[in-house]
């Protein structure tokens, strides 16, 4: 599976920028208590609220915590040693969860002690510009997923050419905030386990006649209505269950949650179920913060035919279960775990990448590579383990990345593909 181009608008894996009260009619469930490291404190609301300083300190709690104190095997990871010791400054922007994390600090700090004469200054106050520093000449690298459609245009008209990626660490298991992991639930009545990307396709997708790679658009992507999926009975369920219709739950299309997954699954086509029912964060009569993701819980625990996607976290009611997803129709079936999101073997797993300005035939500043093979390496990486948040890249994936950087480095480019592409 190819990772395609997650357009970047307000993100839906953290909570929203700012929050409009709802009435008490619409309140819902009552939150849950570990969300309540989530909620506007006291230090956060001296800040306006939905800024880079307010969502700092009210992620303070969770930031400077681990959500997960698991060792994975790190001894496959190349051990950093410089190539070259140039000299200068290199300016970083966009993911704040980076610096918001003791994370950026560590790597500043450790890089520093192979390359005293390279400074790395921190802009990390959101990933919604962290492609523009790049195109306005404010940053050597930018800290994303993936671009924005505008973002990789406005490169591609001001540079002549995209904004180039590198993978460096892979979305958390179940950290909200920190790019937690796709989950596929369905009401626990349902008998089925398991789904192929295809079938998700045909479940949450529609007729299209094509689709998106970056700036560029695909009509080899079209399909019909005939590979719409609208009863369980085409996913090979029998009895009440052949004729039962599916009914479809997601994030709002605003979010850059429902365009990763359009990426992920629809081919970037934007070609959605008819019958989806969006959701969006809201805050309840409480005060309280009721999650798009629970929103999408509590349709499907009600609703027999639901299925819907969310971002995985702990204390997910009996009353749903979360099935394995297939890259094919021929499996495996994989189901979601820390394991299978860590070694990217689940096919919804996410990513950060660092995002460089690399003119094809021009080699890649030196001191940005060097940075960059430091955050690969298992130096690196045992930092994002050891922040606890991320999960850190496997051997095999950190030797795909510093591929893909070698051939920044020799001034090739890279743009045939997505930097997490398996």
């Amino acid at each position: 599976m190819n990772k395609m181009l997650r357009f970047l608008i307000p993100t839906a894996a953290a909570l929203p920028l700012a929050l409009a009260a709802t009435p008490a009619a619409c309140a819902g469930p009552q939150a849950q208590s570990w969300l309540k490291n989530y909620e506007p404190n006291a230090q956060s609301r001296k800040f306006p609220a939905g800024s880079a300083a307010e969502r700092r300190a009210r992620m303070h709690a969770v930031a400077y915590s681990r959500a997960y104190t698991r060792q994975f095997d790190l001894s496959g990871l190349p051990s950093y040693a410089p190539k070259s010791h140039p000299h200068g400054t290199i300016h970083v922007c966009g993911n704040n969860y980076i610096g918001d994390s003791p994370l950026g600090g560590w790597w500043q700090a450790a890089f520093a002690k192979y390359q005293p004469g390279i400074k790395v200054v921190y802009d990390l106050q959101t990933a919604a510009n962290g492609i523009a520093c790049l195109y306005e000449g404010r940053a050597d690298i930018g800290i994303d997923h993936q671009p924005l459609f505008y973002d990789d245009l406005a490169n591609l008209r001001l540079e002549g050419f995209l904004p180039s990626g590198i993978s460096v660490v892979t979305g958390s298991y179940d950290t909200i905030g920190w790019q937690n992991t796709f989950a596929i639930i369905v009401n626990a009545k349902n008998p089925i386990t398991g789904v192929t990307m295809q079938q998700l396709d045909g479940i949450f997708g529609s007729a299209r006649a094509g689709g998106w790679l970056r700036t560029t658009w695909h009509p080899q992507f079209a399909r019909g209505a005939g590979e719409d999926i609208r009863s369980w009975g085409r996913l090979g369920l029998t009895g009440e269950w052949a004729s039962r219709s599916i009914d479809t739950y997601g994030f709002s299309l605003r979010y850059s949650t429902a365009l990763e997954f359009s990426d992920d699954v629809l081919k970037s086509s934007d070609k959605w179920n008819g019958n989806l029912l969006a959701f969006g964060n809201y805050k309840r009569a409480d005060g309280t913060t009721y999650l798009e993701s629970d929103q999408i819980v509590d349709h499907v625990a009600e609703d027999t035919g639901g299925i819907g996607y969310i971002r995985f976290h702990q204390g997910l009611p009996k009353t749903v279960k979360v099935v394995a997803v297939a890259k094919s129709a021929g499996g495996p079936y994989i189901p979601l775990t820390m394991d299978t999101a860590q070694d990217r073997s689940y096919p919804l797993w996410g990513e950060q990448s660092f995002w460089v300005e690399a003119k094809p035939g021009r080699r890649l500043d030196p001191k940005v590579y060097e940075f960059i093979r430091f955050v690969l390496s298992r130096q690196g990486q045992e930092l994002v383990q050891r922040d606890g948040k991320y999960l850190p890249l496997t051997a095999t994936i950190s030797a795909e990345q510093m591929s893909r950087l070698e051939a920044l480095e020799a001034g090739r480019s890279i743009n045939g593909e997505a930097p997490g592409a398996n």
